[in-house]
């Protein structure tokens, strides 16, 4: 796959496409279908599956303090798309194009860029500077330009649409089983295992620090987790993560105590799957306490992966 990464890095090869323009935060089954409904027309064309994201995210611009936790990192979300068979991804600064109108926003990106003959949007699509393009709009300039718009099928689970948003409310639930079911594979964060203050290691659980190069995270508390990328079959453990009140931390960090694991893994990066949530993240007033919920909680999630 061909990570594009602004639009001064598009080539003559690059034109001639069929496309589609979203966040894709999570790619989960609505994704899916969009990316297999692109790949569809991508094969019958014999052009290239092209998806264009942003970054930021819109709302990451427009409101930064305010923007929902993303679901996906970039890296995960390439990966994902990878996996997924699309051959190329442009990805464009928002900042850069948010004073795009619609009619440059088409002009510049879709026709001079990247000439494309078959676009796959949400009917409810908006683009350009003060989204003041729509879907009927693209319809309009395909006719003059010779390119197709056709609308996103909507992908029904449970009598409503999946979205990024109704995975983000089933995570804040602890929903995991929903989770998983609205994005087609269990819910996972990914990163590299770092040092930290070893505090674990002196009330008998050590754990793998995980710096998830996030500010904000969709999930948080206690779950029973599996971690891939450390042997050929994932490990089991149980994982916090949030801001430790109980040392006053301040940080978002994933902390995973691995079952029955012994091994230095300081720059492994691994990739965590939550399971299932045991308990919100608490504060308690001694590190005795501490332990024996960990305890606790390892017991639980022991129990709970084995059977």
């Amino acid at each position: 796959m061909e990570l594009i990464r602004s639009l001064a890095q598009l080539r003559p090869r690059h034109r001639g496409c069929v496309a589609t323009i979203g966040n894709f935060d999570g790619v989960h089954r609505g994704h899916q279908a969009v990316l297999q409904q692109l790949q569809q027309h991508a094969h019958a064309l014999q052009l290239p599956a092209t998806v264009i994201i942003f970054e930021p995210q819109p709302q990451e611009f427009f409101a930064p303090d305010r923007a929902p936790p993303r679901l996906t990192r970039l890296r995960e979300k390439l990966l994902a798309f990878q996996r997924a068979g699309i051959e190329r991804v442009l990805c464009l600064r928002f900042e850069k194009t948010a004073p795009l109108s619609a009619e440059d926003f088409i002009q510049h990106i879709l026709i001079e860029g990247l000439a494309i003959k078959h676009l796959v949007v949400g009917d409810d699509f908006r683009f350009g500077k003060g989204r003041m393009g729509d879907f009927h709009h693209l319809q309009q300039a395909g006719e003059r330009a010779g390119f197709s718009v056709e609308s996103q099928h909507t992908f029904i689970i449970e009598g409503e649409r999946v979205s990024s948003t109704r995975i983000r409310q089933a995570l804040s639930q602890g929903d995991m089983l929903l989770a998983s079911a609205l994005l087609g594979h269990p819910y996972t964060l990914s990163g590299r295992v770092r040092h930290g203050f070893q505090r674990g290691r002196t009330i008998g659980f050590p754990t793998a620090n995980i710096f998830l190069h996030r500010h904000a995270s969709p999930v948080k508390g206690v779950f029973a987790v599996r971690v891939y990328g450390l042997d050929a079959q994932p490990i089991n453990g149980v994982a916090n993560l949030g801001t430790r009140p109980t040392v006053d931390g301040q940080d978002l960090l994933l902390e995973v105590h691995l079952f029955d694991f012994n091994r230095l893994i300081y720059g492994h990066y691994v990739e965590v799957e939550f399971v299932t949530k045991i308990r919100e993240e608490q504060r308690f007033n001694s590190f005795e306490a501490l332990k024996q919920q960990i305890q606790a909680d390892a017991t639980f999630a022991r129990h709970y992966l084995e059977n």
